[in-house]
């Protein structure tokens, strides 16, 4: 069970991280795991029509924050100390990216997930992240 509510994190992301927002909705949250909808639009696509990836970085870090946020509770200074991402195919413009991001373990100071990224309702990911979090003393 999540230590947060969906409410209060989108609340809470709303007041820390409005500009999060940009990089989609969040859509559900479970322990330690996050679901992230972005309705691509042309402010997100770079030439030749595809997602561009610091669109595609910043949906799954914001995805993956969320997700951290369902172990420790709404904790803004959680910070990413590290971000892997591998492309793996060319997303498409024409369907929304969903971010699945969930927790692979939450240690005292740093967190580690991972995030597939899909476009709409493909099984096979566009992308793979990885990230770690610098989490503050608690």
């Amino acid at each position: 069970m999540s230590v947060i509510t969906l409410e209060a994190l989108k609340a809470s992301l709303d007041e820390h991280f409005p500009q999060g927002s940009q990089y989609g909705e969040l859509e559900s949250i479970d322990a330690g795991e996050a679901v992230m909808r972005l309705r691509v639009a042309e402010q997100h696509l770079r030439p030749g029509g595809t997602v561009s990836g610091p669109v595609m970085m910043g949906l799954a870090d914001v995805a993956m924050f969320a997700a951290l946020q369902t172990c420790i509770g709404a904790e803004p200074m959680a910070v990413t100390s590290n971000l892997n991402i591998n492309f793996l195919s060319r997303p498409a413009a024409d369907a929304d990216m969903l971010a699945y991001a969930r927790m692979l373990k939450v240690g005292r100071r740093l967190a580690v997930g991972e995030t597939y990224l899909h476009c709409g309702n493909d099984p096979e990911p566009v992308a793979h992240v990885t990230a770690t979090y610098a989490l503050p003393a608690r």
